[in-house]
């Protein structure tokens, strides 16, 4: 299944756009997700074991199935004051 990913802060910096699109299996999981993201877009690998993963309007753990048509996000860890 074809997938998009909105990317937020950090995640956006590095990958140089605000999504990205992934090709995953049915039954792909988040944890797949994070997989898949960083052997194609290594840039944000450093990233991805820190940041959270939203699927439609809730955070998702690693072994969250994600349906097909789903709205997917990445928030990595964020700073400022």
């Amino acid at each position: 299944m074809r997938i998009e990913v909105k990317l937020f802060a950090g995640a956006r910096a590095a990958h140089g756009a605000d999504t990205l699109q992934l090709e995953l299996p049915a039954g792909a999981t988040i944890a797949d997700l994070r997989a898949a993201i960083a052997n194609d877009h290594p840039q944000l690998a450093p990233l991805l074991t820190r940041a959270l993963f939203a699927l439609n309007t809730d955070y998702a753990t690693d072994d969250t199935v994600i349906p097909a048509g789903a709205e997917l996000a990445c928030i990595p860890p964020v700073s400022g004051g």
